[in-house]
């Protein structure tokens, strides 16, 4: 550890100089400057004495099963009591941010950067990269401590080193060195700064550093960066502007493939003009049809390769709200990365800016399903629980892919196994991931590395004609990757249909089965119907009641009554029982809705679950989005046909399963010459 001050010309100086110069900077500790009273508790925090719970050192902690039955109510009380929470502090009388890379923390006040965008994710470079070791560096000025910090994979705390800073006359930089040791399981680094009872202490430029010999190559080259758009203009113009203000990116940056594939064109916004006057020749603007997300991102991949200039293709989604930091991060730790890496980040909720809906994701080959990492959950709130307080995420999560909200993609991994799926939306980012690691190339979704994106919540697939692409294309995913299908894959069909018959949405079951149908015609059917198929989706779909949308609920009669979730919690395998009850119900009785005068209950879009429908003849459900209604009718007349003809697809799909694989893997539809024949028409 070196704590120097301003530095003097003289021939120590110019020692340390070249030295630095073997060092680069690849994680800067930033501050938010917009947005900072919903996003500050994912860069710094009050300092608050950690708590050890007997589950982090206790590996038999999680065995046994609590005996409710003898527990009393005032043992329930503490348990409670010990368990409660207060949302991380973030008050201005702990510490002020003064700027991209600055923040002051007020006298007598402890503030904490184990945070989500501000600790170093040591674990990642130790298991990913050749990195030994790494050195901190900030310039302080003021009166207090410097705490440098570290963690195990089992989330226990360490210190490293405190370093006493006294420089009320003049700033001076502190510089401490860490090994890479004892990461194998996770850990992170961060610091924590103290000011002295009566003296402020400010903080800039701190960052993270790693020696440059550790490159995978000595080569820097650029990157570029894949934005697919369609009729997001006002959100695309700003996720430029975005970019073209972060000077570390632009630096590695060769160009922005912008594919505007709508008829509300971003080139047509106010603004665009002085954003692409700034961005020169790295912004390189595209026109054409709407060929979906996969179409959008691999015209993108496409013209990187046609290039032969980036090292990487960045996949930023349009309306995402990135943290510019992110990108040159992923850029750099990709660097690093012993052998070509895709690096994904994490997707926060854009309408709860704490709250991260996934780290990277597995896929289970068993039931074609999509689950966090093992360890991980979805949907963690961190300013209800910041990392430092959560000992389980300081584990390293390993992911099978990573989301297409934020992908780092190398052009070497591109120039072997492809572009995406022909797949127009849905599973093109977990079938390239997929794809990449069964020819060997790993994903790491590197925490630091993030995104606001909205929130699935507000999408409900089932009800829209995006139900035929999640499904199609899952399928063909499972063609491609899955040896032999298993039986849970025939109930994960049955279950699909059952779902949205139960809540009363027919032409879902219908996408589901024209999906199944179209897998069935084969590859060069999925690439024909590229340019259509949204619109026999969207075609095939209308004729139901559920497709029956209005914008007011005053367009409809009023109903009867309005649902309130009510009933004890029950059991799994009793809630998987009442739900089998209700599926025999619609298919052995005959009710019917279809001549209802007006709609038996009400249902809030939060509710609209299965058991919200049992025992109505029709409902009036709201929409995801909140921007629309529908008034689904009762049918089980249909409902006993569609599951029939379900059933038949499915057992039709499994009979032809090995054929099936061998044609869309001989298709190889994720190709380059692939792509090109499409962008020609």
């Amino acid at each position: 550890m070196a704590v120097t001050s301003s530095p003097q010309h003289d021939e120590r100086h110019d020692e340390r100089t070249q030295e630095a110069a073997s060092w680069q900077t690849v994680s800067r500790v930033v501050f938010p400057t917009t947005d900072a009273d919903m996003t500050m508790p994912l860069y710094a925090i009050e300092w608050t004495r950690p708590v050890l719970s007997d589950d982090v050192v206790n590996a038999f902690a999680d065995f046994y099963s609590l005996d409710f039955d003898a527990m009393n109510e005032a043992e329930l009380r503490r348990l409670l009591n010990a368990n409660r929470r207060t949302p991380a502090n973030t008050s201005s009388a702990v510490f002020t941010v003064d700027g991209r890379d600055a923040v002051t923390v007020h006298a007598g006040r402890h503030a904490s950067f184990c945070t989500y965008f501000n600790a170093f994710p040591a674990s990642y470079w130790r298991r990913w990269t050749r990195v030994a070791a790494v050195r901190f560096t900030a310039d302080v000025r003021g009166a207090g401590v410097l705490q440098l910090m570290r963690s195990t994979g089992r989330g226990l705390i360490h210190p490293v080193r405190e370093v006493r800073v006294d420089a009320t006359d003049a700033p001076s930089t502190v510089s401490v060195d860490i090994t890479m040791d004892g990461l194998l399981d996770g850990g992170f680094f961060w610091f924590d700064a103290k000011a002295d009872i009566d003296a402020e202490l400010h903080v800039a430029h701190a960052q993270w550093a790693v020696p440059q010999s550790a490159r995978r190559e000595a080569e820097v080259r650029p990157f570029s960066i894949a934005i697919a758009t369609f009729n997001r203009a006002p959100y695309c113009l700003r996720q430029l502007r975005a970019i073209a203000a972060d000077a570390n990116v632009r630096a590695r940056l060769d160009t922005i493939y912008c594919t505007d594939q709508g008829t509300d064109h971003v080139c047509d916004q106010p603004g665009f003009a002085d954003v692409s006057t700034e961005l020169g020749e790295q912004l390189t603007y595209i026109q054409q049809a709407n060929l979906g997300g996969s179409g959008g991102f691999s015209r993108g991949m496409f013209e990187t390769l046609k290039a032969s200039r980036s090292a990487y293709t960045m996949l930023l989604d349009d309306d995402a709200i990135s943290e510019p930091e992110s990108i040159i991060r992923a850029v750099q730790f990709a660097d690093y990365c012993t052998t070509p890496t895709i690096v994904g980040g994490g997707m926060l909720h854009l309408d709860n800016r704490t709250v991260m809906y996934a780290q990277g994701e597995r896929f289970d080959k068993t039931e074609v399903r999509m689950f966090p990492c093992v360890g991980a959950e979805y949907n963690h709130d961190y300013a209800q629980f910041p990392l430092r307080d959560c000992p389980k995420l300081h584990r390293r999560f390993d992911a099978d892919f990573n989301g297409w909200w934020l992908c780092l993609i190398p052009t070497a991994v591109m120039e072997e196994i492809g572009l995406s799926l022909p797949a127009f939306i849905k599973f093109d980012d977990i079938e390239y991931g997929l794809r990449a690691k069964e020819h060997g190339y790993a994903t790491v979704s590197l925490p630091g590395v993030a995104v606001w994106h909205q929130a699935w919540h507000d999408k409900d697939p089932g009800r829209s004609w995006e139900e035929y692409f999640n499904n199609r294309n899952r399928w063909v995913c499972a063609l491609l990757h899955i040896d032999r299908p298993k039986w849970q894959m025939f109930y994960q069909m049955a279950y699909g249909d059952a779902n949205l018959g139960l809540r009363l949405v027919y032409s879902g079951v219908k996408l589901r089965h024209l999906a199944l149908r179209d897998v069935m015609r084969g590859p060069q059917y999925m690439v024909d119907a590229l340019p259509t198929a949204l619109a026999t989706a969207r075609r095939e779909r209308q004729g139901f009641s559920d497709s029956d949308t209005r914008a007011n609920l005053t367009d409809f009669p009023q109903a009867e009554s309005e649902y309130e979730p009510q009933g004890r919690p029950k059991s799994r395998k009793r809630v998987q029982r009442e739900c089998f009850g209700a599926v025999f119900e619609s298919l052995t009785t005959h009710r019917d809705g279809t001549a209802d005068k007006r709609p038996q209950r009400a249902i809030a879009a939060k509710d609209a679950t299965w058991r919200a429908f049992r025992g109505a003849t029709s409902v009036l459900v709201t929409s995801a989005d909140g921007n629309s209604a529908a008034w689904c009718r009762r049918d089980n007349a249909l409902f006993r046909t569609q599951f029939t003809r379900g059933l038949f697809l499915s057992k039709e799909f499994f009979k032809r399963w090995d054929r099936l694989a061998a044609d869309y893997k001989a298709a190889d539809l994720g190709s380059v010459a692939m792509w090109e024949r499409i962008f020609r028409g």
